[in-house]
């Protein structure tokens, strides 16, 4: 769809699509342009956007046994498997953002969630249903060699979408730029990235989730929300790596930063460790808000 902020300027123009993507709705808007063939380059440009979150979302879907992941968490405790460079890409941001958290954030979690029912059991059409996992393995277990492939040293299951989803939002800006757009705002769901432009960002407010609150104006940065409070179950998707439990049930937080995939990567840090998590932020160019049920709110770095 076309919309124009101004009736009475082309300039002012934003092309503005929304596409079901990484488990949620992805829209991109960028300057539509005042002529014909530039308001086409904004639709080519748009479409190569959605085709690499499309492509980001085939390779990592824990929940598509088709995907590369599925494929290393069926066999890579038997053997070294070859992954692609965008896979090692994001595995090694995770690994590192894990290492530097002390485990804080920790992807291998992913088997807790599998027994909640919060996760399918993973497949493949090559193998079996997989229906265990180590209960000491983490991230520590999970070796990335300098010939791109992933061996588990022990039987675990690696979900990446506390990551994933704002690499896919990094990549579509990447592509945007390539294109030659001088402004855009990707959202995925919450996890946002904006360039040549300044976006209000409202977070849902945890005592009344239907309800959102404006929180700050982003220029040039990325920022991404993650919070419990819509599990319709005991627990939630959030959980504690080291004690097992449910995280930010009564709690919204809320990373700024450089890039997608740290502020989507450190939403999870700061939830299960806040006041640990100051260094880990100010080392990556990021900062924190947690809002509680109450409303109140609190700043970090």
């Amino acid at each position: 769809m076309l919309y124009k902020t101004s009736p009475d300027s082309d300039a002012d123009a934003v092309l503005t699509r929304v596409r079901p993507l990484l488990g949620t709705f992805v829209s991109i808007r960028v300057p539509a342009g005042a002529t014909d063939a530039e308001r086409a380059s904004a639709a080519t440009a748009v479409a190569a956007a959605f085709e690499r979150i499309g492509e980001v979302e085939r390779c990592m879907s824990f929940h598509d046994p088709r995907s590369e992941l599925s494929r290393i968490n069926c066999h890579a405790q038997r053997a070294p498997q070859p992954v692609c460079a965008a896979l090692q890409r994001v595995l090694r941001a995770a690994l590192a953002i894990a290492a530097a958290s002390d485990g804080r954030f920790d992807p291998s979690v992913a088997g807790r969630l599998v027994e909640r029912g919060l996760l399918p059991r993973p497949a493949t059409p090559e193998a079996p249903t997989e229906d265990r996992v180590d209960p000491r393995a983490s991230c520590r277990d999970v070796e990335l060699t300098r010939d791109g492939r992933v061996r588990y040293a022990k039987r675990l299951w690696l979900d990446l979408g506390g990551i994933a989803k704002g690499y896919a939002v990094d990549e579509a800006v990447r592509v945007l730029l390539r294109h030659g757009m001088a402004s855009g705002i990707v959202n995925a769901g919450g996890d946002l990235r904006c360039f040549g432009a300044i976006e209000t960002v409202r977070v849902r407010d945890p005592a009344e989730p239907s309800r959102t609150l404006p929180l700050l104006e982003l220029r040039d940065g990325a920022v991404a929300t993650s919070a419990g409070y819509f599990s319709g179950s005991e627990h939630t998707a959030l959980v504690h790596p080291r004690r097992g439990t449910s995280l930010g049930r009564e709690l919204s937080v809320t990373v700024c930063a450089p890039r997608a995939i740290w502020a989507d990567a450190l939403t999870k840090v700061v939830l299960a460790a806040p006041s640990r998590a100051a260094p880990l932020l100010a080392r990556l160019g990021a900062r924190a808000m947690l809002i509680d049920a109450k409303g109140a709110r609190r700043a970090l770095n």
